[in-house]
């Protein structure tokens, strides 16, 4: 029960921004609709109910503290159901929150790593540089004159953590049960994403297992740099890692101060995407700009910097392609390609009529393809295909989420830099270049190198295989006849019954016919019961006897 006084503070936090007013889908009615508005009544007098039902709905989620705030940030993320409005307020959610000093961050490094601090480090600062709702930063040196940063688990953060995600879960399946149309909102399945997430949070090896694999794929790379883990100092709970030096990808006026080329800078940000999805299949999934930094080494040619890689997306195989070939579907205005490959890769279902679909999808597509290629923001049609493609029973896998929420935020960024970015223009070539590289003899033949040992170690085993699914194929086929011949027969006996029931019917009905033009004093002065008996006789053989 120890979350009973988070869950009272977060009824009277609705109650006093009214948050049952922010959507139309999202009010309760009946009896849960009255019971909010008697607890809303001590509220009534509350100048935030002056405000705009998004704004409500945010400074809400500010006040109810840090959890709130990332879950706000997650809920933007899904615009399959949200209203444009309601997802831009809550994308705008900072996540600024106060640091703690008690207990002191040497006193965390030292029960972390059972040494003094001052055996691993020359330097720890006690002041954070940064603090977010699950950590904060601590600027440190190593003995071997290496500036690193030192991120730590906000103590006691995973009980809060529990507790809050209790109340959530509460609240999501009264949403479901209560609200109108509240199963479509898919709030349970929401809750549960961010569970996922914010669990994967607390674990800082996780995150550090994150950026080597993402510093990896990028070795060397001009486009992108991702600082060192030092993993002989990390734990679960503290992660020590390079220090880096550089511009916030927000900071347009220090950017252009430098001289920076913006539209390249841009430009790169999108071949990042695309490479990280399409090549990698491992894309950093959190790309917000307090996560993004630039380097102004060499400003024609700027470099991004990537920090906080606990939220990372990835693709399998089969969707990696398919969402590939659907984008340059869409590129070529092709919509009954779009419509086959959602029922080829499943994300709609089989019996979909494919013909309604790519009308659907036509209709989305048409009206925005009239504007001019610069002005269309792939990220929000993207959405659009996702929430009609739902009317069809799409089911919305996270990992496509997490990349609808990260394609958003890279276009955004990009063209905060620079508006006039195409990011059509830019994408096609790239998606174009891979399909042209995933056809090549020497893809092929890579892949058919990588699958050969599976094939040569199942070699042995073949002829048994082989054997197996013989002997099982002849027993399905000796199972299938006798199940037919059973179903013959059980036909051919229906049809018996049913022609002795239509004769047996007939006689009925012709006894009842006879009885009405008997002649009356012949037997009763009513109609002969024999006659009453035929006709319901036939009646019960035809209707209940078939």
């Amino acid at each position: 029960m120890s979350h009973i006084p988070r869950l009272l503070k977060l009824l009277n936090t609705a109650a006093r921004y009214r948050l049952d007013q922010v959507s139309e889908e999202l009010r309760p009615k009946g009896l849960p609709g009255f019971l909010f508005r008697v607890w809303s009544l001590p509220f009534r007098g509350a100048a935030t109910r002056q405000l705009p039902p998004e704004t409500r709905l945010r400074l809400a989620l500010e006040e109810l503290g840090p959890i709130y705030i990332k879950f706000g940030q997650l809920l933007s993320t899904r615009r399959d159901f949200l209203p444009h409005q309601l997802a831009d307020e809550l994308q705008s959610l900072q996540d600024k929150v106060p640091g703690f000093t008690s207990p002191s961050i040497q006193a965390i490094v030292e029960e972390a790593l059972q040494c003094p601090w001052q055996e691993v480090f020359a330097e720890l600062d006690q002041q954070a540089l940064a603090s977010a709702s699950v950590a904060q930063v601590h600027s440190a040196r190593l003995h071997s004159g290496e500036e690193v940063v030192v991120k730590v688990i906000r103590p006691g953060i995973d009980k809060i953590i529990r507790e809050d995600l209790q109340v959530l879960h509460w609240f999501a399946g009264l949403i479901e049960r209560f609200v109108p149309d509240g199963k479509r909102l898919h709030s349970k399945e929401v809750v549960a994403d961010y569970e996922k997430i914010i669990v994967d949070e607390l674990n800082l090896l996780a995150e550090g297992a994150n950026a080597t694999q993402l510093r990896r794929n990028f070795e060397n790379s001009p486009s992108l740099y991702v600082p060192k883990v030092y993993w002989e100092y990390s734990r679960s709970n503290v992660l020590v890692m390079e220090r880096i030096y550089g511009t916030p990808v927000a900071d347009i006026a220090a950017l252009e101060a430098r001289n920076v080329n913006l539209k390249k800078l841009a430009e790169t940000g999108v071949e990042i995407f695309f490479t990280q999805v399409f090549t990698h299949s491992f894309f950093h999934a959190d790309m917000h700009p307090g996560n993004i930094f630039v380097a102004l080494h060499s400003p024609e040619n700027p470099q991004y910097i990537a920090i906080d890689c606990a939220i990372i997306g990835s693709l399998s195989r089969d969707d990696q392609q398919y969402l590939a070939r659907n984008l340059l579907a869409i590129f070529k205005r092709d919509y009954r390609k779009v419509a086959e490959l959602h029922v080829e890769c499943g994300w709609v279902p089989k019996d979909t009529k494919v013909h309604e679909f790519e009308s659907a999808m036509r209709s989305v597509c048409e009206p925005v393809f009239e504007k001019p290629l610069k002005d269309i923001s792939f990220g929000y049609l993207l959405v659009q295909l996702f929430s009609t493609a739902g009317r069809f029973n799409m089911e919305v896998q996270p990992s496509l989420v997490l990349l609808q929420k990260t394609l958003l935020n890279v276009e955004g960024l990009g063209r905060q830099l620079y508006p006039e970015l195409d990011l059509w223009t830019t994408a096609l070539p790239f998606l174009e270049d891979w399909n042209r590289r995933r056809m090549q003899p020497k893809t092929l033949f890579n892949a058919l190198k990588e699958n050969v040992p599976d094939w040569i170690e199942q070699l042995p085993y073949l002829p048994a295989l082989m054997i197996d699914a013989l002997t099982q194929t002849q027993q399905l086929s000796a199972m299938n006849q006798a199940m037919q011949k059973r179903l013959d027969d059980a036909e051919q006996r229906s049809r018996d019954r049913r022609k002795r029931n239509s004769v047996a019917a007939a006689i009925f009905l012709g006894i009842g016919v006879i009885g009405l033009f008997t002649p009356m004093h012949a037997l009763v002065e009513t109609v002969p019961w024999w006659s009453l008996l035929g006709f319901a006789g036939a009646v019960y053989l035809l209707c209940f006897r078939r």
